[in-house]
């Protein structure tokens, strides 16, 4: 990261992620859960927020009822992210049948022409309009070829149809295929290794609840500043914080750091030094011009993730501005 300002105060006020309560956790977090195969992703997700009596709600990404998997679900105020989830890059291993017999070389050497930019179609039962559109397939990758059975792994962008992948994938062989078998193994951040079953779920909460015993339901639920981590970062003084928390844009006088190379108008996660997630804005300057600056508004806040009164208020309202009521960016 970029020092904007190496004078700022340390800051002594906030609660580093690992240091929050369960019930902290439970009202700002996320859990990866491993979606079985049969009910619906909104089924499991009524299932989870009976489980933990949780008031909000949400689920990143949905999940056709015969595929498992991954299926991150966001608690209280992460529920506002939920629109981050959905747009993460997502990776899944997928069972396809060949119509035909077809050599594995053959069939390995058409399926890697369909890495990067690839035209899908929508199938005719989808939640989307269906026209055509472009998606980029990063990896793909094939496990095991078992005469008609394939088994390959695809890392794709979020809306990357597996089963449109499997149709047009037959095309191309000139024998048709069929996708039968799907999982997800990854969404954004969140994989497999962390995903957890809604009887762990159920259980964790019943043991904290009535024995006292924390620890396995703390381990099953993520802060909510996973849900940030594709984003890029600002550092905030701690000075501003609870002035940003009260509806405030960021200043350029209230930045601590930055990541390099951000972009105007590329949507960036407020952080406080301690690793908490204060809110999200667009930029209205980049890296660069931010640092070449004094003054001006640096980032326009569109949501905030934080409770009002975590910091303590240490801003002031000048109305020696242009804009009376505009927030004095010489305190922050």
């Amino acid at each position: 990261m970029i020092i904007k300002d190496p004078n700022t105060l340390p800051d002594k006020w906030g609660k580093r992620p690992s240091d929050r309560s369960t019930g902290e956790l439970l009202r700002a977090g996320v859990i990866a859960l491993d979606k079985p195969s049969g009910p619906t992703s909104h089924q499991v997700t009524a299932w989870v927020r009976d489980a933990v009596h949780a008031e909000n709600i949400s689920h990143g990404g949905t999940l056709d009822p015969y595929v498992s998997g991954v299926l991150p679900i966001c608690l209280g105020r992460a529920v506002r992210l939920t629109d981050i989830v959905l747009s993460s890059d997502k990776e899944y291993v997928c069972l396809m049948v060949l119509h035909r017999d077809v050599p594995e070389d053959r069939v390995i050497g058409v399926m890697k022409k369909f890495t990067g930019r690839i035209y899908q179609l929508p199938p005719v039962r989808s939640a989307v309009k269906r026209q055509l559109r472009i998606r980029t397939v990063r990896e793909l990758e094939v496990l095991e070829v078992k005469g008609r059975e394939v088994l390959f792994r695809v890392s794709c962008d979020a809306g990357t149809y597996i089963r449109t992948l499997c149709t047009d994938v037959g095309e191309a062989l000139g024998c048709g295929a069929n996708m039968t078998e799907l999982r997800r193994t990854r969404s954004g951040v969140m994989n497999e290794s962390d995903a957890v079953s809604m009887h762990d779920i159920k259980d964790a909460y019943i043991f904290w609840q009535q024995m006292g015993r924390e620890s396995w339901l703390r381990s099953m639920i993520l802060p909510i500043e996973v849900l940030a981590e594709p984003l890029p970062k600002v550092i905030v003084k701690p000075t501003a914080v609870d002035a940003i928390c009260h509806g405030a844009d960021l200043n350029i006088g209230g930045i601590h750091m930055l990541d390099e190379d951000i972009r105007k108008n590329s949507l960036a996660a407020l952080m406080t030094a301690r690793g908490e997630l204060i809110a999200i804005g667009k930029m209205m300057m980049s890296t660069s011009k931010i640092m070449s600056s004094e003054h001006g508004k640096a980032v326009d806040v569109d949501r905030v993730l934080m409770e009002r009164g975590h910091y303590p208020k240490m801003w002031k309202f000048s109305t020696d501005l242009n804009e009376p009521g505009a927030p004095d960016e010489n305190r922050y």
